[in-house]
């Protein structure tokens, strides 16, 4: 459940609320931020806190990279005001005492958001989307492995993996069965929460898990991928197992993804669905599936913002190879779900577990409403196995290619502006001279004796 600013009073006069958590939302998705004893939030922080402005201009390891105009070490790391949405003010059920609310990201000077704020994008694409007429609606799906042992016990073993279970448990109930001392409090407290979960299954993996959230307007969207991905973690890690969000950790094991259905909606419904038009689906849709295509290249980076990310994308793996559409085709890039109903909508297959949801709508919201306003035609359906036809166009195959088509996009650039492309851009990167730098075990195995 969501709380009122009003009810939070209660609970805190009460006693039963004791601890605020304000977080921003940073560059790789993560929850940043402090936690407040909930009088002193209730004093002061409902109105605004401080951070550092280093917390937009990270890596996953918290270093601080040079190449950023936002911030850097010359211009001294000043503040952000974390300004708190009190919309999303909701209690954490799984932490005693807690609540935790979400906040935007405000310059301390001119007191204007943040233009590489996560939230702050998809806020403007969503903006864009409804001047002309349209409220984007989507949904995402988590995929995640869970492994025996927390997280920091892995890591003192060296990252030696054992997932939680032994055998593809692709909807098996038996072995979710086994599980359910961890997907269960999951599923309760996200729910308990407010975020809208309808269930959870096993996937095609030994020990890989999905969760699935309701579908609901692009920004809510997002909050729930994010605060069920935070839940997971720190709820796998009460049960003594670890929940991993690595697209690809090992070469012979499937990936983890994080599907993304979208429409738009106008008068309260369905813009998409025309029951007059094959397959119920509308010009509209066709205009908005072709920019999706067209553009894939440009926003893959926000998809697959990692070197690793690219280790999914393989033949016969369930992830796409092809940025092709095909009605209700899982080797795709984009498929046509509930074709013929109300519910018809495009799910993009190409994210990964290890997307920034804002970072992702915001970047496919773009490529579609760029669609629609050129009135691109939409190409044939692939039919059949996307995976054998490589004369289609090709998924960036690594993160270097992916920020090339990222710097070069001049519909990322019009529609997110230029500082917010050279910043992401920049993070890319970033990533890639850092993985430059590594010497594997896969080159020491293979050339220690024989180079």
């Amino acid at each position: 459940m969501s709380l009122t600013f009003e009810t939070l009073q209660d609970l805190v006069a009460t006693g039963r609320i004791d601890t605020v958590v304000a977080c921003i939302v940073d560059m790789q998705g993560h929850l940043m931020g402090k936690r407040f004893h909930a009088e002193a939030f209730l004093e002061i922080a409902h109105g605004e806190t401080h951070c550092c402005n280093y917390l937009l201009a990270t890596d996953l390891e918290m270093a601080t990279p040079d190449g950023y105009d936002a911030t850097s070490w010359e211009r001294g790391y000043g503040d952000y005001i974390m300004k708190p949405d009190l919309s999303t003010l909701r209690p954490l059920p799984w932490a005693d005492g807690s609540a935790m609310v979400l906040c935007d990201v405000i310059d301390h000077h001119s007191h204007a958001p943040v233009p590489h704020a996560p939230r702050e994008i998809l806020k403007r694409q969503v903006a864009r989307a409804q001047a002309m007429g349209f409220d984007p609606v989507m949904a995402t799906e988590l995929e995640f492995f869970l492994f025996q042992g927390t997280h920091d016990a892995i890591a003192r073993g060296g990252f030696e993996l054992t997932p939680i279970s032994n055998y593809n448990e692709d909807y098996h109930i038996f072995q979710t069965s086994k599980e359910e001392h961890v997907m269960r409090p999951i599923r309760n407290h996200l729910r308990a929460m407010g975020v809208p979960v309808e269930g959870s299954k096993g996937e095609a993996e030994a020990g890989q898990e999905e969760l699935n959230i309701k579908y609901a307007d692009a920004l809510s969207t997002a909050d729930h991928h994010t605060l069920a991905k935070h839940a997971v973690k720190e709820i796998a890690h009460q049960h003594g197992v670890a929940a991993s969000f690595l697209p690809k950790w090992h070469k012979d094991r499937v990936g983890s993804a994080s599907h993304v259905h979208q429409s738009l909606w106008q008068d309260g419904a369905n813009a998409f669905h025309d029951a007059d038009r094959p397959l119920a689906k509308s010009r509209l849709m066709d205009h908005y599936m072709a920019g999706l295509i067209a553009y894939a290249g440009d926003y893959t980076c926000f998809m697959a913002p990692y070197i690793n990310s690219y280790k999914r994308f393989a033949k016969g793996s369930f992830a796409p190879t092809q940025t092709v559409w095909s009605v209700d085709n899982r080797t795709a890039a984009f498929r046509l779900c509930g074709d013929g109903t109300r519910g018809v909508r495009v799910e993009c297959r190409i994210p990964g577990a290890d997307m920034n949801p804002y970072l992702a709508q915001a970047a496919m919201l773009a490529a579609g409403l760029k669609g629609i306003e050129d009135e691109l035609p939409l190409p044939d359906p692939h039919d059949g196995d996307a995976y054998a036809d490589d004369a289609k166009r090709h998924i960036p195959r690594t993160l270097r290619d992916a920020r090339d088509a990222l710097l070069g996009s001049q519909m990322l650039r019009d529609a997110m502006g230029d500082t917010v492309i050279d910043h992401y851009a920049r993070a890319a990167e970033w990533e890639i001279e850092e993985f430059d730098k590594i010497v594997t075990d896969y080159e020491i195995a293979r050339g220690f004796e024989r180079a």
